[in-house]
């Protein structure tokens, strides 16, 4: 069977990210990490191949050994459906620090508390009150 899996790129913060995911959201968990050796092209002990459950999804992760002219965009997110307003809140205020507000915490029509933030390591979540 075809499956599709988000992959996340980073360039030397993979581990610190899925780190924080695993601890900040719900159901998260580092599933296996591989890293770079001596004589491989990343930096050694680098993520060569990461894979993650972030909040029940699968996610891959790598730290790329090249320097791209591009990063994360808003335009691929992971959404979030929070329970309560107190993990609404929480995830909000953790994902969100040291990143940058979208759209702040409101009520805009189609749930009734939602916000769309980029983490500080530049991966972009929406977070929706169920």
């Amino acid at each position: 069977m075809t499956a599709a899996t988000p992959f996340l790129m980073f360039t030397g913060r993979a581990e610190e990210a899925l780190t924080f995911y695993a601890a900040t959201v719900p159901g998260s968990r580092i599933d296996a990490i591989g890293r770079y050796g001596p004589d491989e092209p990343g930096r050694e002990g680098s993520v060569r191949f990461a894979e993650a459950t972030v909040a029940g999804l699968r996610v891959f992760a790598i730290d790329s050994p090249a320097i791209h002219a591009f990063d994360f965009t808003p335009s691929f997110s992971l959404m979030l459906d929070c329970a309560d307003r107190a993990e609404f809140d929480r995830l909000v205020e953790t994902l969100g620090e040291g990143g940058g507000m979208l759209m702040p915490p409101g009520d805009y029509g189609f749930s009734t508390r939602y916000a769309w933030l980029n983490d500080r390591f530049g991966v972009s979540w929406q977070v929706r009150l169920a």
